[in-house]
């Protein structure tokens, strides 16, 4: 005991700036959130999946990955939420059960918090801490940012995420070589990565120029001639580690725990296979309980297309005919209709016949269909074969037509055999499986792949999808694949038994679970491909409209008074950060061909600070703006938000810049001192006259609300009385 020294003592550092800073962010976030209790603008979308979340029923959200929605559904846990809302309208009163305070508080908290995070990415890049106050008090005062922030949206959660995994790169990358801390913000850096793209895929871009930076400070490591080979071999492989394989596991933990917790059949089941909806509790699974695992001749099946385009749905027929001509004058075989049908009918089932033997019932033991069998489709309910043949189909001429085959004694001979390819199988003599196998049905004759070619036949067709008889098929096309969904063991041999076995349920109990990386490479998928059509929005605008705010939301109206809520940025910011990224752009162009003619303005040290705030602050900028030029998708205002949080970060770092290299003598310092103090007071006065635009109060009359309208293309509103 005698080499403890007492008293054990700690010391402290506060940073009251930064204390001071965060105070402020919180209280600009946070003051009356409440406020108005009704939905406001897009909760009206977000709140669906908070309402499915704390119902456990399965969705699929198409914008973007899951864990933006698990954040917002937090809140909802938090407060109660019994997810008992119809979120069918914005301006919706909000019902008592509503817990509207904790359902805004976490991006409240988030966009609180961004205005700190500016203050630490400026130390970290180098900075003054009064250039990183001024950062933080032009986030601070920033209009836009302060209205996303206070309402149950995602692009305050994202800009937090974005903005933290930014300052933790840097804080590794200045960190001292011996430091355990260095690690552990590279680690950091890779969640908050992770948590980013997980909230919107808009995340990816900064991402991705976090990578970049990586791999060219990676790339230096690697030259350090004064590190040892193992030494360096483990500086890569840990930031590998750290900033690609962590973010992917997260991303991939995300969607397990949305499929943990979304495990009961929902109003999106239909867009999924019929496997990924049997292993969901309820809907089709209820449907599917207990049936046979293996299709046999004598099966009774419903055949699901895989392709979820235009619709999900199922092989049909009914006692209907083609026309003898179409519309078109062009003439048909006038044999039974073969349609895709969107609902679930008795007219969807069919018996897999062997085209060897006349029954229709399964045998003792059943005979299983395997790979490469020949068999025949037989309508249940009408005992039409089903049939293609060297005739156009209605609606694609440059497909055959597929009929349930009747005989007119017209030299039309059947045409009604068609071959088993199982596209997923593991051997050539693989077993057709429910739900799990994906078949291509091949006709005998003429080749063609049955398909669903997803026009939609006129008024006789009963505006059924169109299947067809691809002649000209290649590869892989979820069109042409089809999985049996629902399935039976034929018993019955007469016709009028069959029609009440084809309505009876099925019986005996097959599991059929599918793995969670097989669900969610489905999931993926379909949220990378299945888009919604986009429809032109009051308040859409282009992305050259953005940079000069050419545009504004409104987010709420007050149902009887002019109390209403803006999606409006502040003027001054927005000019000022323009100005900041011209000016940085031409003074770092001017510094690079001066550099190159061997002419050094300033220090090797300032130079690579300047170069290194570039990326971060103009890169940041270009990267998550650049791109929405290559969307096509209806595009709002604040989709430029987290562009324009790096914008405004670069304005500090081009004022300390001129203020320190450029401008040399006292007097223009102190000249540009006062710019800048006249400048932060223009922000200050610019945030104070739109508040009551961006809190929804005070109340303002219309004659100021109109003096509000600084721009002839602002949609601001008002009641005349």
């Amino acid at each position: 005991m005698q080499g403890v020294k007492l008293p054990v003592t700690v010391k402290c550092e506060i940073n009251v700036l930064l204390i001071a800073v965060t105070g402020l962010g919180l209280l600009t976030r946070l003051y009356g959130i409440q406020i108005p209790t009704s939905v406001v603008f897009d909760e009206v979308y977000y709140g669906q999946f908070v309402s499915l979340y704390m119902k456990r029923v399965f969705f699929i959200d198409e914008s973007g990955p899951p864990l933006g929605h698990m954040i917002l559904a937090l809140g909802g846990y938090l407060g109660d939420f019994d997810g008992n809302f119809v979120w069918n309208r914005i301006g919706a009163e909000y019902t008592s059960n509503v817990p509207v305070w904790t359902l805004r508080l976490i991006p409240a908290l988030c966009g609180s918090l961004c205005v700190p995070l500016g203050y630490l990415l400026m130390v970290e890049l180098g900075y003054s801490h009064f250039t990183a106050l001024g950062a933080s008090l032009l986030l601070l005062m920033e209009n836009s940012l302060i209205v996303q922030s206070r309402f149950m949206l995602l692009d305050s959660v994202l800009i937090f995420f974005l903005l933290l995994a930014v300052v933790s790169y840097l804080r590794f990358y200045k960190a001292p070589k011996s430091s355990l801390w260095k690690w552990l913000w590279l680690f950091l850096s890779g969640v908050s990565c992770a948590f980013a793209v997980g909230v919107k895929y808009m995340g990816l871009f900064t991402y991705l120029l976090l990578l970049g930076l990586a791999a060219v400070h990676t790339w230096h490591v690697i030259g350090d001639k004064t590190l040892r080979n193992g030494k360096v071999l483990v500086q890569v492989v840990v930031r590998f580690l750290a900033l690609v394989v962590m973010p992917a596991l997260l991303y991939l933990g995300f969607f397990y725990v949305h499929l943990i917790l979304l495990y009961r059949s929902g109003p999106h089941d239909q867009m999924m296979s019929s496997a990924f909806q049997a292993s969901l509790e309820g809907g089709l699974s209820r449907i599917t309980q207990g049936q046979p695992l293996e299709v046999a001749f004598g099966s009774q099946v419903t055949l699901r297309s895989a392709s979820s385009k235009p619709l999900p749905c199922w092989l049909h027929s009914h006692k209907a005919n083609y026309p003898i001509r179409y519309e078109n004058g062009r003439g048909s075989s006038h044999q039974q209709q073969v349609t895709c049908y969107p609902f679930k009918d008795v007219n969807n089932w069919w018996i897999i016949k062997d085209p060897s033997r006349q029954s229709l019932v399964v045998s003792s033991p059943p005979r299983p269909v395997r790979h490469g069998d020949i068999i025949q489709l037989l309508h249940g309910m009408t005992s039409r074969f089903l049939n293609t043949h060297d005739v156009a189909a209605p609606m694609s001429p440059h497909s055959q037509e597929v009929t349930g085959y009747i005989d007119f004694n017209v030299s039309m001979p059947a045409q009604n055999l068609w071959r088993v390819d199982i596209t997923n199988r593991e051997s050539d003599r693989d077993v057709w499986k429910t739900i799990l196998s994906e078949v291509q049905l091949i006709h005998v004759n003429t080749s063609a792949v049955l398909k669903l070619s997803g026009a939609s036949l006129p008024d006789w067709g009963f505006r059924q999808l169109e299947v067809v008889g691809d002649k000209i098929y290649k590869g892989y096309q979820q069109s042409g694949v089809w999985n049996v969904e629902e399935h039976r063991y034929g018993k019955s041999h007469e016709q009028k038994e069959r029609e009440l076995e084809l309505k009876s349920p099925t019986h005996d109990d097959i599991s059929r679970n599918l793995t969670f990386m097989a669900k969610f490479i489905e999931l993926q998928w379909k949220m990378l491909t299945v888009r919604n059509e986009e429809s032109e929005h009051k308040y859409s605008s282009l992305p050259l409209e953005w940079i000069t705010m050419d545009t504004n939301i409104a987010y709420w109206l007050h149902p009887s008074s002019n109390a209403q809520i803006h999606l409006i940025g502040n003027s001054v910011n927005w000019t000022l950060a323009n100005i900041a990224l011209f000016v940085y752009m031409l003074l770092f162009l001017m510094y690079l061909l001066r550099r190159r003619r061997n002419i050094e303005d300033i220090p090797e040290a300032c130079w690579e600070q300047l170069v290194l705030a570039g990326v971060v602050c103009s890169g940041g900028w270009a990267v998550n703006y650049l791109p929405f030029f290559l969307m096509e998708k209806t595009l709002f205002l604040y989709h430029y938000l987290p562009a324009l949080t790096f914008q405004i970060l670069q304005i500090p770092v081009v004022v300390e810049h001129l203020y320190t290299h450029v401008l040399r003598s006292p007097s223009q310092q102190k000249a540009f001192g006062g710019v800048i103090l006249a400048a932060l007071c223009s922000v200050y006065f610019c945030y104070r006259t739109f508040s009551p635009l961006t809190y929804g109060q005070p109340e303002l009359t219309s004659e100021e609300l109109a003096a509000l309208r600084w721009r002839e293309s602002w949609d601001i509103l008002f009641r005349k009385r």
